[in-house]
């Protein structure tokens, strides 16, 4: 008789194991959506959101700690540091993200240019999953897990981000209370109108479920 391995991944090539990559993003989001609607069943979407909100505090933390560990981004290494791990997120793999500097490089800001939740809720004509009560407590406790002293400012999120567009964050290494935003060379211009050098990363899908605004009939074929 024939055998294989059990662990199929370690004979693969880089575009099998990159594949593999986003199905386990795609898996990740649509169990945090399976996660939520049956929250929701259980309970209310108030409580669900305060479940989910207290979820991805511990998660961000988790996710922001592998992170540091296993591609050995020092500790304290301030926003130079945050931008790094920001990349390295699964959210990378099924978004479309990009960070941009100010001028001084004492302000990052991070962009979601594309969030498959919100992008399938507005195909099928839903309102925007309000999702900024949890985004605030996900991105603060991922950047204070990089560095304490980064302070997490939400631009927009839905439901109040503009038309169209999905959640941005800026980050600093203390609270500030100026409003300006310099520009630099850039490659993008923000909602300012200022240019600022930007980086770009990954696309592409899932969230899963009722966010996405499935009904239960639809968890299998979000997967």
């Amino acid at each position: 008789m024939s055998s294989q391995a059990g662990n199929a991944f370690e004979a693969m090539g880089r575009e099998d194991l990159l594949r593999a990559l986003e199905m386990f993003a795609k898996n990740w989001l649509a169990h945090d959506g399976c996660w939520f609607l049956a929250a929701e069943e259980r309970f209310d979407m108030e409580t669900a959101i305060e479940l989910d909100a207290g979820s991805w505090k511990r998660f961000a933390a988790v996710e922001a700690r592998r992170i540091m560990t296993t591609f050995g981004i020092p500790a304290d290494g301030g926003l130079e540091a945050l931008e790094r791990a920001l990349g390295l997120r699964l959210y990378v793999v099924i978004n479309s993200q990009r960070t941009e500097w100010s001028d001084d490089r004492k302000r990052l800001r991070f962009f979601m240019d594309v969030c498959r939740v919100q992008e399938t809720r507005r195909r099928k004509g839903l309102p925007d999953f309000p999702c900024k009560s949890v985004g605030i407590v996900e991105f603060e406790t991922f950047a204070t897990t990089i560095d304490p002293r980064i302070r997490t400012t939400c631009l927009h999120c839905p439901p109040d981000a503009p038309n169209g567009q999905s959640c941005s964050w800026e980050f600093t290494m203390e609270v500030t209370t100026s409003s300006s935003y310099s520009g630099s060379t850039a490659t993008t211009v923000d909602p300012l109108g200022k240019k600022m050098k930007t980086t770009s990363h990954g696309q592409h899908l899932d969230r899963g479920v009722r966010r996405m605004g499935f009904d239960t009939r639809d968890a299998g074929r979000t997967v």
